[in-house]
């Protein structure tokens, strides 16, 4: 494949301008992904040769650059191991778009783009069919938070809501049990033993989970830690959670 040469982009504002998607595994799920609309690929030549030999480039633009030219475009913190693509969003689903719902993500009001990132990819790990995020108080596609997911932003659908609450209550009436997170809760977590499907809720840190939110929770349960670190970072509670709330599936 040849590339095409352009002149220099201007630097990347991740809060006002094109989405760029970096990192081979992130870019890789973005080009998989048919339901994502792709821009340009900007590529150095090794970088394009390892997605080639993972899968199809496709009609995606290419652009020949160099990693010294992505530190400049993305900043000196992106890990961008030479590719970087620009990309529309990705686009955001609706409850009613997702027809089986046997695990599910909610997010109450999380924000920082690392913690919902991380919290995608272990989603995607263990199996979830959604995650859901508020319309507000929750952070837009960057190319941080791509690269936090690792590919799972192309993977798993994010339902945003503007009513968490309703949204929840649309969850038990698909039959879902709401499991929520409080470490005040009064029960600990256990190890599921059953195979019911299954909403698991996380609030933000320090905020916890709002007072209506915890209210429509079928259960309150929280994470008892016997060392001298009483707590988690969401994202690391996310993947205790999951492998809890899985522990009695029949696969």
């Amino acid at each position: 494949m040849s590339f095409n040469k352009f002149p220099p982009k201007p630097k990347y504002d991740p809060n006002d301008g094109p989405v760029y998607l970096y990192g081979l595994h992130t870019v890789r799920a973005a080009l998989d992904n048919p339901l994502r609309v792709k821009k340009e690929l900007l590529a150095t030549p090794n970088a394009l040769s390892r997605l080639n030999e993972i899968g199809q480039i496709g009609k995606v633009k290419v652009r020949e650059t160099t990693p010294k030219e992505l530190d400049r475009l993305l900043g000196g913190d992106a890990v961008h191991q030479g590719a970087a693509l620009e990309v529309e969003p990705v686009s955001r689903f609706g409850l009613n778009d997702v027809k089986q719902l046997r695990l599910v993500v909610v997010l109450d009001q999380l924000t920082d783009p690392h913690n919902v990132g991380a919290i995608l990819r272990t989603a995607c790990a263990f199996g979830a069919d959604a995650v859901i995020t508020t319309a507000r108080h929750s952070p837009q596609e960057t190319g941080v938070m791509a690269k936090a997911a690792s590919g799972a932003l192309d993977l798993v659908p994010m339902i945003e809501v503007t009513n968490l609450a309703s949204a929840i209550e649309t969850l038990k009436e698909r039959g879902l049990i709401v499991l929520g997170f409080d470490s005040d809760a009064p029960a600990p977590l256990r190890p599921r033993t059953d195979d019911r499907p299954m909403a698991v809720v996380l609030g933000a840190e320090g905020k916890g989970l709002r007072q209506r939110t915890r209210e429509l929770c079928d259960e309150m349960v929280r994470l008892d830690m016997p060392g001298p670190i009483k707590s988690l970072n969401v994202s690391n509670a996310a993947a205790i959670a999951l492998f809890a709330a899985t522990a009695g599936r029949q696969e």
